[in-house]
């Protein structure tokens, strides 16, 4: 005999937005275990957990999804110090107001792909510019490579974020 438990349209909003920070760990924290990259900067990644931010930013709002950011940067903070803090708290911050700026137009004209490379070549400028006021302007050397990669990473996570938008929405309430 199955029971039937109702849950509020706010509990499930609530446990949603949930779902999708632990998913957002839970991707950063396997990125971390990755090998870094041959031929790639230093401390450039694919960004698999902005995927969770990209998706929250349109499906859930810009409050949930910047909360999710923070959560993302918290995390980095506890795995690898204050420096990781900052850098991931701004560019994932900066990233997720970017793309949720794009996502607000009815007729979206940069689909995922675009939206993708836009929140990785702003969380990459805004991690660099947190390196420039930790370290020194010269840091700025690294821009190039940066942007090629934000480029190639953000690819990458739009043709991710499109194919698991429709088994993400099966979750949405």
């Amino acid at each position: 005999m199955k029971a039937k438990i109702r849950i509020s349209q706010a509990t499930r909003r609530v446990a949603f937005i949930g779902m999708l920070g632990a998913l957002a760990l839970v991707l950063s924290a396997l990125e971390a275990m990755l090998p870094p990259l041959p031929m790639l900067p230093p401390g450039a990644k694919l960004g698999l957990s902005n995927i969770v931010t990209m998706y929250a930013a349109g499906a859930v709002g810009l409050v949930p999804a910047l909360c999710i950011a923070l959560l993302k940067g918290l995390f980095a903070g506890a795995m690898s110090g204050s420096v990781a803090l900052l850098m991931s708290t701004a560019g994932g911050l900066a990233s997720t107001l970017v793309m949720w700026l794009l996502l607000r137009p009815k007729k979206q004209p940069f689909g995922t792909i675009g939206l993708g490379v836009a929140g990785a070549l702003t969380h990459n400028m805004a991690q660099l510019g947190v390196a420039a006021l930790l370290t020194t302007p010269a840091v700025g050397w690294y821009a190039p490579w940066l942007l090629l990669f934000g480029v190639a990473a953000g690819i990458l996570t739009g043709l991710v974020l499109r194919a698991v938008t429709p088994f993400l929405e099966h979750f949405k309430t």
